[in-house]
Protein backbone atom coordinates (compact mmCIF):
# COMPACT_ATOMS: atom_id res chain seq x y z
CA UNK A 1 0.00 0.00 0.00
CA UNK A 2 1.14 3.58 -0.51
CA UNK A 3 1.58 5.77 1.83
CA UNK A 4 -1.03 8.45 0.18
CA UNK A 5 -3.72 9.93 2.01
CA UNK A 6 -7.03 9.39 0.45
CA UNK A 7 -8.63 12.11 -1.41
CA UNK A 8 -11.79 11.98 -0.01
CA UNK A 9 -13.12 13.20 3.75
CA UNK A 10 -15.60 10.60 3.63
CA UNK A 11 -15.00 7.82 5.53
CA UNK A 12 -16.85 4.85 3.28
CA UNK A 13 -14.95 6.33 0.06
CA UNK A 14 -11.50 6.37 1.99
CA UNK A 15 -11.86 3.33 3.37
CA UNK A 16 -13.36 1.67 -0.45
CA UNK A 17 -10.30 3.29 -2.05
CA UNK A 18 -7.91 1.30 0.17
CA UNK A 19 -9.57 -1.97 -0.21
CA UNK A 20 -9.75 -1.52 -4.09
CA UNK A 21 -5.91 -0.55 -3.75
CA UNK A 22 -5.59 -3.94 -2.15
CA UNK A 23 -7.01 -5.76 -4.62
CA UNK A 24 -5.93 -3.82 -7.78
CA UNK A 25 -3.01 -5.64 -9.77
CA UNK A 26 -3.93 -9.06 -7.77
CA UNK A 27 -4.43 -12.37 -10.51
CA UNK A 28 -8.48 -13.36 -9.28
CA UNK A 29 -9.49 -10.52 -7.66
CA UNK A 30 -10.71 -8.49 -10.94
CA UNK A 31 -14.43 -9.70 -9.53
CA UNK A 32 -14.33 -7.80 -6.19
CA UNK A 33 -12.02 -4.34 -7.91
CA UNK A 34 -15.32 -4.33 -10.14
CA UNK A 35 -17.40 -4.42 -7.11
CA UNK A 36 -15.59 -2.02 -5.15
CA UNK A 37 -15.55 0.12 -8.09
CA UNK A 38 -19.58 0.06 -8.15
CA UNK A 39 -19.66 0.74 -5.10
CA UNK A 40 -17.27 3.80 -5.61
CA UNK A 41 -19.79 4.73 -8.66
CA UNK A 42 -23.06 4.98 -6.13
CA UNK A 43 -21.12 7.19 -3.95
CA UNK A 44 -20.13 9.46 -6.88
CA UNK A 45 -16.45 8.79 -6.96
CA UNK A 46 -14.48 6.90 -9.74
CA UNK A 47 -11.45 4.57 -9.19
CA UNK A 48 -8.89 7.44 -8.78
CA UNK A 49 -10.79 8.83 -6.23
CA UNK A 50 -12.06 12.35 -7.70
CA UNK A 51 -15.75 13.00 -7.22
CA UNK A 52 -17.92 12.62 -10.33
CA UNK A 53 -19.13 15.91 -11.34
CA UNK A 54 -23.17 15.49 -11.77
CA UNK A 55 -24.96 18.23 -14.42
CA UNK A 56 -28.44 17.93 -12.91
CA UNK A 57 -29.64 18.34 -9.21
CA UNK A 58 -30.60 14.95 -7.87
CA UNK A 59 -33.42 16.80 -5.53
CA UNK A 60 -35.38 18.28 -7.89
CA UNK A 61 -38.18 15.88 -9.28
CA UNK A 62 -38.25 14.29 -12.45
CA UNK A 63 -40.69 15.68 -15.27
CA UNK A 64 -43.91 14.22 -15.42
CA UNK A 65 -43.23 12.62 -11.67
CA UNK A 66 -45.26 12.35 -9.25
CA UNK A 67 -44.16 14.35 -6.31
CA UNK A 68 -46.27 12.55 -3.52
CA UNK A 69 -44.56 9.24 -4.38
CA UNK A 70 -42.07 10.36 -1.70
CA UNK A 71 -43.99 10.38 1.17
CA UNK A 72 -45.31 7.39 0.48
CA UNK A 73 -43.19 5.16 2.96
CA UNK A 74 -44.07 7.46 5.42
CA UNK A 75 -47.88 7.62 4.98
CA UNK A 76 -47.88 4.29 5.13
CA UNK A 77 -45.80 3.26 8.13
CA UNK A 78 -48.64 6.30 9.35
CA UNK A 79 -51.40 3.99 8.80
CA UNK A 80 -49.89 0.75 10.30
CA UNK A 81 -51.98 -0.33 13.18
CA UNK A 82 -50.99 -3.88 13.37
CA UNK A 83 -47.45 -5.19 13.53
CA UNK A 84 -45.78 -6.98 10.27
CA UNK A 85 -47.15 -10.30 9.73
CA UNK A 86 -45.23 -12.90 11.92
CA UNK A 87 -43.62 -10.62 14.34
CA UNK A 88 -44.78 -10.14 17.73
CA UNK A 89 -46.26 -7.10 18.93
CA UNK A 90 -43.81 -5.45 21.84
CA UNK A 91 -45.78 -4.14 25.44
CA UNK A 92 -45.19 -1.04 24.72
CA UNK A 93 -47.30 -1.12 21.32
CA UNK A 94 -50.46 -1.47 20.95
CA UNK A 95 -52.12 -3.53 18.04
Amino acid sequence: MSDETPKTDDPMVAALLREREGYAGRKGKEDRVEAVDEQLRLRGYTPDGERIVEDSAPDEPQAGGDPDKTSTSKAETERRSTPPKGRQARSTETA
